[in-house]
């Protein structure tokens, strides 16, 4: 017989994903979610299938691909995505468990493509995502409730999408936001505070997401359980040249890819460093322009070794969620940093494990320096 779950400030709402009418709300354990600025988040949950009656609830409800997933926490919503694969599982002793796994709401547009040829010029570079939101919404079952504003970046961008290249989504959008002078963007899962209705609202921001309204302190000793400060210098270049699609039309002759400019940070070996060479390949980019564009800002985004702190904290009502692309003071004192040390980092991500017996609430939090 399974124990009965302790008192928990957490729910999971299950929706129909198309219509986000309520289905059920089922109890579930070893929950655990997080959500990124720049890939998808995700969610893990085990439903305990201790009764007929509740396999019965599970079976109609928990139904993966068209499943939606709403995470309260004391009537708040913390996270919400799409239920995409369930495992049934069964013991030695027929006990009977379902293992959840959930994208956020993103993760849709990796199954959406673009089967229409589009091109734009000097198009504002939020529209041009809203747009793409918007075809596959047009589609016939293809809207699942995203909203968006009519706020704009300021930056142009010519863009041609071929139907030929049978594109995802998802990908056209990342690789807009990449280019140089673009964008971060997510959806985010909020309720309305007038109607208490769930929202699926794009939050897009040129050239980055900035939320909270000043920086959140956080110190070591006190609210910073542990840490990990991982440097990475597999990934540092400072030489970069990309590489586009072929501009050879003619069948009878060698084909050869159109080439970026090659970028070199002279300053960067006169500093010390080797010579690191870097590559990127954007086999759908026809134009000179674009294409050097991408380099620039992968040339920039590989300069340095990658360095992305993480940080495990106690929740006590500083940290929500919400607060993706926040600033947060942090300060360490340790063997590491005897002397203190003391710098401005912007969340990234987070990672919310709920409370269990024996486990406290704690968030992990993915940083980047600001």
């Amino acid at each position: 017989m399974v124990a009965s779950l302790p008192p928990t400030p957490y729910r999971i709402l299950i929706c129909d994903l198309r219509s986000d009418q309520l289905l059920d709300v089922l109890p579930l354990w070893a929950v655990s979610f997080d959500e990124y600025l720049g890939k998808s988040g995700s969610l893990r949950a085990t439903v305990h299938l201790a009764t007929a009656e509740l396999a019965v609830r599970a079976r109609a409800a928990l139904v993966p691909g068209r499943t939606g997933l709403w995470v309260e926490r004391d009537g708040a919503i913390w996270w919400g995505g799409i239920l995409w694969t369930t495992s049934l599982q069964s013991d030695d002793r027929g006990r009977l468990q379902l293992d959840l796994q959930a994208a956020t709401w993103d993760s849709y547009l990796s199954h959406r493509m673009l089967y229409d040829s589009q091109v734009v010029y000097g198009a504002d570079q939020f529209d041009i995502v809203r747009n793409l939101i918007s075809y596959t919404a047009g589609q016939p079952g293809g809207d699942i409730g995203i909203e968006a504003d009519t706020e704009i970046s300021g930056v142009p961008r010519d863009r041609s999408y071929s139907r030929y290249d049978l594109p995802f989504i998802r990908d056209l959008i990342e690789q807009l936001s990449r280019v140089e002078h673009g964008f971060e963007w997510r959806i985010a899962s909020l309720r309305d505070p007038a109607t208490g209705r769930r929202i699926k609202r794009l939050q897009l921001g040129h050239p980055i997401i900035r939320a909270g309204r000043g920086d959140i302190v956080l110190t070591r000793p006190g609210p910073i359980i542990s840490y990990t400060w991982p440097t990475d210098a597999t990934r540092k270049a400072n030489a970069w040249q990309s590489r586009g699609a072929s501009v050879n039309r003619n069948q009878t002759a060698e084909s050869t890819p159109l080439l970026s400019s090659l970028i070199t940070t002279a300053a960067d070996v006169e500093a010390g460093w080797p010579r690191l060479d870097g590559s990127s390949d954007y086999s759908t980019v026809e134009q000179q322009p674009t294409l050097d564009a991408h380099a620039r800002a992968d040339a920039d985004a590989h300069l340095d070794p990658h360095t992305v702190p993480e940080l495990t904290v106690r929740l006590d009502g500083q940290i929500t969620p919400a607060l993706l692309g926040a600033t947060v003071r942090v300060r360490i004192v340790d063997l590491w940093w005897p002397e203190g040390m003391s710098a401005r980092f912007r969340i990234i991500g987070i990672a919310v494990t709920p409370p269990e017996r024996g486990r406290p609430e704690t968030a992990k939090l993915t940083l980047e320096e600001d």
